[in-house]
């Protein structure tokens, strides 16, 4: 199997400064899935309790003179530390504008190396940063490339993860529910979260002490939606969305808050929305986030970005 590309000027500011610190925050260790068409950072997908995520870019937001073959359908899949990978880019980008040849260019590509004191080769994700002058090289280790079941597997979870629900409702200001979402951490540990075809988002913390929750109502909703019965108006929040799950216009989960909180830490990858939704039966709890095209409000389908919470217990739906 072979890879290797050039980085574009634009490929390396979204790696660098939104979307390598997002990933880092969901976890150290994720798979670059590459694909003829794509490239894709996944979390979780082959298992794992902890969130999933999907980042996916078109492979020419990223790259310049891509190339890849493999016996697998030209798909290459495997693990690397997230961390590690920005820094070996945060690296190269520096080399390259210290080097002030305009020429200078970012190339990665598989390799296998003998590393040092080991008699067997292991495999890298090499960072080449090549100018007239001088070419300086920097090896990210990385696991040994996923076998073809495996990767069918890869394909099967991530076709599976790419499955809307049918209500997602628009978040407000993500710096704004993730400081709501630190407070409630210093109540409790696991959330009750509801969302109705109404457009309202409920949040709720219950111990054996307090219940603490917290209500955005007429939000833009996607999907299925329906009006707020009129005689709804003056009951509590709870009462309204148990009443709303009771006639099948909303739906509730419980979730860990520590996975919310992390899951926040999308925001770093500056979406422009994001929306949230439970999908049906209340299998998890979907986040997903929206890019514009720079200077318009229309859908960059260039970049994809969601996120799926394990849910705890289904609620009432």
């Amino acid at each position: 199997m072979k890879f290797k590309a050039f980085l574009t000027q634009d490929g390396v500011n979204l790696l660098d400064k939104r979307f390598l610190p997002s990933l880092d925050k969901i976890g150290r260790v994720c798979h670059l899935y590459l694909t003829r068409d794509h490239a894709i950072f996944l979390h979780n997908l082959l298992g794992g309790d902890g969130i999933q995520s999907v980042a996916q870019f078109k492979k020419e937001v990223l790259f310049n003179d891509y190339r890849i073959s493999s016996q697998n359908e030209d798909r290459i899949a495997f693990a690397i530390d997230v961390s590690l990978l920005h820094r070996a880019l945060r690296s190269a980008q520096t080399i390259q504008l210290q080097s002030q040849d305009d020429t200078a260019a970012i190339q990665i590509k598989l390799v296998k190396k003998l590393p040092v004191g080991s008699l067997n080769p292991a495999p890298f994700l090499t960072f080449e940063t090549k100018g007239l002058r001088s070419a300086v090289v920097q090896d990210v280790p990385i696991s040994k490339p996923l076998s073809r079941a495996d990767v069918v597997q890869l394909q099967t979870a991530l076709d599976a993860a790419q499955d809307l629900p049918q209500t997602l409702v628009q978040v407000p200001d993500l710096s704004q529910l993730q400081n709501l979402v630190e407070r409630l951490r210093n109540v409790g540990e696991l959330l009750m979260l509801a969302i109705t075809q109404y457009g309202d988002l409920h949040l709720q913390v219950s111990t054996s002490l307090i219940t603490v929750g917290s209500e955005f109502r007429r939000l833009k909703v996607l999907g299925i939606q329906a009006d707020a019965p009129s005689g709804d108006q003056n009951l509590s929040a709870p009462t309204r969305t148990e009443m709303a799950i009771q006639r099948g216009e909303a739906l509730s989960v419980q979730v860990s808050l520590k996975h919310l909180a992390k899951s926040l830490q999308c925001h770093l990858a500056k979406p422009d929305c994001a929306f949230y939704g439970i999908s049906p039966q209340g299998v998890c709890l979907t986040v997903i986030f929206q890019f514009f095209i720079p200077g318009t409000r229309l859908t960059d389908k260039s970049i994809s970005f969601h996120c799926r919470l394990p849910v705890l217990d289904t609620g009432s739906n």
